[in-house]
């Protein structure tokens, strides 16, 4: 009775431990929203100056390298097969880039690695975005293979994809918001991604209710104990 009290008492614990950095996450996307947007210098992140920025608005000047770009495989949007564009941006006057997610392209269910034509901007250019630490992790069965110039992989670390290219990277990716590129300008042989990007799901009510059941759990052994002892007590001549 006391190990499974314990237990229930732990996991709850740990459930609402989870609900309460969900909650704080989600005041940082609120805040993140309604701060004026940052302005990315050349200057290196440590990985906390990146979670200190995550959900942030930023803006940063300079231009893509589109040599670098990846595809990142199993991204559905609204129902339809597609990938997210990864580009390296190198910012404007330095060496130091940062991996820019540019939208979502559909997949040619005829053709599964052919990549549509899309644009990405050439020269240099100022591009606004939100912070995220990561592009995501979908499940990936076998080996991940090498990351190179243009592969449609599963998932792609930042660290992975700096190691690879030989590139400076800032530790964070920037989802791309606003195009500078005028869509009537776009030929009508291509297309710019999409640009929707899913909010986080931060789910805090549901590690809540999680942590009510571990509760109960521990309730009702702490009760089926005193109730069964009471009984052997009573069944005692």
């Amino acid at each position: 009775m006391l190990l499974l009290v314990a237990l229930g008492v732990s996991l709850a614990q740990w459930q609402q431990r989870r609900g309460d950095e969900k909650v704080a996450r989600a005041a940082r996307l609120e805040a993140g929203n309604q701060a004026a947007p940052l302005a990315l210098s050349a200057a290196p992140m440590l990985p906390a100056d990146a979670q200190a920025i995550e959900y942030r608005r930023v803006t940063v000047t300079g231009r893509f390298v589109p040599a670098w770009t990846v595809y990142l495989d199993n991204r559905p949007y609204k129902g339809q097969a597609g990938f997210h564009v990864l580009t390296p941006f190198q910012i404007d006057g330095s060496p130091m880039h940062v991996l820019v997610a540019q939208g979502w392209l559909p997949r040619n269910n005829a053709e599964r690695t052919r990549i549509p034509d899309y644009v990405t901007p050439a020269g240099t250019v100022t591009i606004s975005g939100i912070a995220r630490l990561n592009a995501g992790h979908v499940m990936e069965l076998g080996t991940a293979p090498p990351l190179a110039p243009h592969a449609i992989v599963q998932n792609a670390d930042i660290g992975q994809l700096a190691q690879a290219s030989g590139l400076a990277l800032q530790p964070f990716i920037l989802e791309q918001t606003v195009n500078p590129v005028d869509s009537a300008a776009v030929p009508a042989s291509s297309q710019l991604p999409v640009r929707d990007w899913p909010a986080p799901d931060l789910g805090a009510d549901k590690h809540r209710g999680y942590a009510f059941q571990w509760y109960a759990l521990a309730l009702m052994a702490f009760l089926f104990f005193v109730f069964t002892g009471f009984r052997r007590a009573n069944k005692q001549p």
